[in-house]
């Protein structure tokens, strides 16, 4: 990742980003991550320190712990992406993307102010990774007709 790509656009600023991921995503994690640190972004790690098994829901859960929805940005893998997204969106409030392109990286950030991405590590490879990461960090949410459906995401 160049850090000129990874320069944020528009009412975005240089957030914190936080990473997340069970033993498949861990290759994938490091490399995003010593991509976005050169860049200049304040990252901030969870999951196992290698290969070795590590469960996601444990990962998923400290992450959320420390993540501030107001300004942060989090990025959670796992080997299909299915597992983190699926815990991340139990937590009220959060919203986690299961991205497997750009375009729906674009969308999820632009319709449905996703404060999460997450991938499947096995199934992407790193480029398609890189990319994701750059158009989820560069994407505002659009607002308007999106907003209300925002609103409804949240049962009282």
């Amino acid at each position: 990742m160049d850090k000129e790509s990874m320069e944020p656009k528009g009412n975005m600023k240089k957030t914190r980003v936080l990473m997340g991921s069970d033993h498949a995503g861990y290759d994938m994690r490091m490399k995003l991550s010593s991509g976005l640190s050169e860049a200049g972004y304040e990252v901030i790690l969870f999951g196992g320190d290698g290969p070795d098994p590590v469960d996601y829901p444990d990962v998923v859960h400290e992450l959320l712990d420390n993540f501030q929805i107001e300004s942060d940005r989090a990025i959670l893998l796992c080997g299909s992406g299915n597992g983190v997204c699926m815990t991340a969106n139990h937590r009220p409030g959060i919203r986690a993307a299961l991205c497997w392109t750009p375009e729906l990286t674009r969308l999820a950030r632009s319709h449905n102010d996703a404060h999460i991405l997450c991938l499947p590590a096995r199934f992407i490879t790193i480029e398609d990774a890189e990319e994701m990461v750059r158009v989820f960090l560069r994407t505002d949410f659009e607002g308007g007709r999106h907003e209300g459906r925002i609103r409804k995401m949240e049962r009282k």
